[in-house]
């Protein structure tokens, strides 16, 4: 029986690319193939009439050897167009490599991008906010300057693997399937180095620190990342470096303490100053101001001061201070000020509750407490 024309099986067009053939192929091959379709006795001859023509228009010379002569052609090139055990391995690993992950035909030098680098800068708060330009220090892989990457002594190249033919990739038959995999001896390079670098050893690479200048945006927090392209170690034969991602930890700082843009601080202020009121200097990032103390401030009492607080490093949005007034006890007494400090509580308390609000209403609450639970 005649067979039917290739192009017509995959239905494509004589023009079609490569890509277009393959993409055919691997839609008759998932709706055709035996495994899928167990109850059909048509679907083994379907597809291997399918792959017969894959394997055929995917050929360079055979494509043009079937196009001028047609399947005559094909029968009498020593070549052949016979479907084979071997090639069905082959080609299966080829289409549905790209599914699964399997070899591809003709293999890939494996080149590899190095890997990415972590480096944890601390900055002062000050610093953080302002920004800054930071000199470090990193340990890392670079290129070996003596071969320039190529692991070979200086004036010699890496030569062709001969176990895989320099294509990167060795095939192992597993009864019908035949299997590709990375090739043992070159690593997937598809090269060997015969006479290995002095300096690296044939690895291409050698450690060092390098010297690198960061620039800080204003504004940055904890847990910020500052990414420095290509500044990671060198890749594996010859491939790209990684990247080296700067992690921001700001230092806990002695007045302030950091919530987003936000700043909040604790105000000491005397008991006279609570009492009758005044103004204390208060420090910001930006220097001094004058917070106004109103009479009568009870302890814990926020004051917040707008704009005083730190300027993100996304949106730009500039936060707020916020004051926390810790009204202080006097410590270390003389003899004449605790007399005088005794007498102003004798005052205070022969005013009843007027003075001191909080504690006379704390006191009724005790009051009423223990009535309850000895009734």
């Amino acid at each position: 029986m005649a067979k039917r024309d290739y192009y017509e099986i995959l239905g494509v067009t004589r023009e079609a690319s490569e890509a277009e053939i393959k993409k055919a192929y691997r839609r008759l091959a998932m709706k055709h193939h035996p495994d899928r379709n167990q109850d059909d006795a048509d679907a083994g001859g379907k597809f291997k009439e399918a792959k017969e023509a894959y394997e055929v228009l995917t050929d360079a010379d055979k494509r043009a050897t079937y196009d001028r002569f047609g399947h005559e052609g094909l029968q009498r090139s020593s070549s052949g167009g016979g479907f084979s055990a071997e090639g069905f391995g082959d080609i299966f690993g080829d289409v549905f490599g790209d599914i699964f992950g399997g070899g591809r035909r003709g293999g890939r030098s494996q080149v590899f991008r190095g890997a990415d680098l972590g480096y944890e800068l601390e900055l002062e708060l000050e610093r953080a906010v302002s920004g800054d330009t930071v000199t470090i220090e990193v340990p890392t892989q670079v290129a070996c300057d003596e071969c320039h990457g190529s692991g070979a002594r200086k004036g010699t190249d890496p030569v062709q693997c001969t176990t895989c033919g320099g294509v990167g990739q060795v095939r192992m038959q597993q009864g019908f399937f035949s299997i590709r995999q990375t090739c043992p001896a070159c690593k997937g390079s598809g090269k060997v180095i015969q006479d290995p670098c002095e300096r690296c050893h044939g690895r291409g690479r050698v450690s060092k620190t390098k010297k690198l200048s960061v620039k800080v945006p204003p504004g940055v927090d904890s847990g910020d990342r500052i990414r420095l392209s290509g500044e990671g170690e060198a890749g594996r034969n010859s491939g790209p470096p990684g990247d080296l991602y700067v992690e921001i930890r700001v230092k806990p700082h002695k007045l302030f303490e950091r919530s987003g843009p936000d700043l909040s601080c604790e105000v000491p202020v005397s008991i006279a100053t609570a009492a009758l009121g005044g103004e204390v200097e208060l420090p910001t990032l930006n220097g001094h101001v004058s917070l106004k103390i109103p009479a009568g401030t009870q302890s814990g009492k926020i004051f917040r001061l707008r704009g005083k607080g730190v300027t993100t490093v996304r949106d730009r949005h500039t936060g707020d201070l916020f004051a926390k007034v810790a009204v202080e006890t006097p410590v270390n007494l003389t003899d004449e000020q605790e007399s005088l400090l005794r007498e102003f509580d004798e005052l205070l308390r022969s005013g009843g509750n007027r003075h001191n609000p909080r504690a006379g209403g704390w006191l009724d609450t005790v009051k009423r407490f223990f009535e309850r639970i000895s009734q």
